[in-house]
């Protein structure tokens, strides 16, 4: 493994970190849901930032992930559902590396909880 990983790189890996502990937990309801990291979200016309979006966790003006549900793709393809992280706004928003490695986590646990439809301190282990 070389010394030196890219930044992308080591957010993948900062993501299966903060992951972990939550599949442990929750293994058998998760098996039917993927993660998935894209550097920047695609904004789609009606995102309102302050607008009630179910789906997206955001931070002012920009999502930092998006949970999209289980569907068919444009061949008629069943796709699983997935959290989308997107690492730049992410990485923007968060003061160091610890700070980052906590936001990963937070946002993880909210949409895990709101795939599931729990309280995020259910997910948590707290609730």
């Amino acid at each position: 493994m070389p010394a030196a990983r890219s930044r992308a790189e080591r957010f993948d890996a900062l993501v299966l970190e903060a992951l972990e502990p939550i599949e442990q937990r929750w293994r058998a309801e998760l098996t039917q849901l993927d993660v998935a990291v894209d550097d920047v979200p695609e904004l789609r016309a009606g995102y309102r930032p302050d607008g009630d979006q179910g789906d997206v966790v955001g931070d002012g003006e920009i999502p930092l992930a998006r949970l999209v549900p289980a569907g068919v793709d444009r061949r008629g393809v069943p796709t699983r559902a997935r959290v989308v992280l997107y690492r730049r706004p992410l990485e923007a928003r968060a003061r160091d590396g610890a700070d980052l490695s906590d936001l990963v986590h937070d946002v993880l646990v909210e949409q895990v909880a709101s795939y599931l439809g729990l309280d995020p301190d259910v997910v948590e282990g707290e609730g």
